[in-house]
């Protein structure tokens, strides 16, 4: 499945999402590799197989193996680390933030591709994950290796279309399996 594909499931009242993901899509604002590792990481953070598929099937042609693999990992890697960086950000006892988080975390790095891309991907699947700690992270040193704000901010327009195009879907297919029970 393709983007065109993904985006012609996408029902009327999801247009702004839909001309969303056409111009993201094509945006000029990061390099080929930033902009389908972004879509990727984030794909894979919308937990929708249908999303995965659409995205992944478009990065190949555009991705190294190399970034499709440094792509996969900022999403493993942010799944876990969302979740451990955002209960210490959460929770009230103070001592949490300061116990080593005691996980692996080597991909971090050693990604395999330009440090600042691999950052910006985290930053992107921590915005869609709703990691505090995790975006503070990243952000600065995303700005520091030479990217702008520009480019983090269309990342993040990247993950929250990414993750309205999934909520979307997710939401019709369960609505059409629930009309099809009740008619049974």
């Amino acid at each position: 499945m393709s983007i065109d594909r993904l985006k012609g499931r996408l029902p009327a009242y999801a247009k702004d999402i839909k001309l969303n993901l056409s111009s993201l899509s094509s945006d000029e604002t990061l390099n080929a590799q930033q902009l389908w590792g972004t879509f990727l990481a984030c794909a894979i953070a919308s937990r929708n197989e249908d999303v995965i598929a659409a995205v992944n099937a478009e990065a190949q042609s555009h991705l190294s193996e190399d970034a499709l693999f440094a792509a996969k990992a900022a999403a493993s890697i942010m799944a876990m680390n969302n979740v451990y960086y955002k209960f210490a950000g959460m929770i009230d006892e103070a001592e949490y933030k300061t116990m080593p988080a005691k996980l692996r975390m080597n991909v971090i790095g050693n990604p395999g591709v330009e440090k600042a891309d691999f950052e910006l991907w985290s930053l992107a699947v921590s915005a869609m994950n709703g990691c505090q700690y995790c975006v503070n992270a990243h952000e600065p040193l995303i700005i520091k290796a030479g990217l702008t704000r520009a480019h983090v901010q269309t990342a993040v327009r990247i993950a929250s279309v990414v993750q309205a195009v999934a909520t979307t879907l997710t939401a019709e297919e369960s609505m059409s399996d629930e009309v099809a029970a009740r008619a049974a």
